[in-house]
């Protein structure tokens, strides 16, 4: 198969393999390593033929790995860097809301009846805590979050 890009369309696909990447390298289950690799090989034959049309001052070899990469310079002011810091950001959030939430709610009804509700009847029960979280963090991030040590822990 062969496949023509402008020269801008070959800078967002090099935008785009390199957010999947980083965000495939963040997997850590097992068996992810082997998926991972088809990331990096794709990644890599990419990267390689993009340094050869143009791009070499984004992309560089990696000795180490024996591979292509985008430049961390470039990665730190890119699109990338933005998009994945704003999904960490986002899932940090929603994250600790709905942790929080699902806390609240097992403190009130029990483990076990928690255990027992299906993920409709645990939404109904976290969604008015979750959205009282949000507000709370929305107007004062985690300034007014506490960490309350217990009694034995000193």
């Amino acid at each position: 198969m062969h496949l023509r890009f402008t020269e801008e369309e070959l800078s967002v696909l090099i935008d785009m393999i390199s957010l999947a990447a980083e965000v495939g390298s963040l997997n850590r289950k097992p068996g992810a390593k082997e998926n991972f690799a088809k990331f990096e090989e794709l990644e890599n034959t990419i990267l390689e033929k993009a340094t050869h049309l143009g791009f070499s001052d984004i992309i560089e070899f990696d000795e180490a790995h024996q591979r292509y990469r985008v430049t961390t310079d470039y990665l730190t002011r890119s699109f990338v860097q933005e998009a994945i810091d704003e999904m960490r950001n986002e899932i940090f959030w929603e994250e600790l809301t709905l942790r929080l939430a699902e806390r609240d709610v097992i403190r009130k009804i029990g483990l076990p009846t928690w255990n027992s509700l299906d993920e409709e009847k645990r939404k109904e029960h976290t969604k008015p805590i979750e959205k009282s979280y949000w507000e709370e963090f929305t107007k004062r991030g985690i300034d007014t979050l506490h960490l309350i040590a217990r009694f034995e822990t000193g």
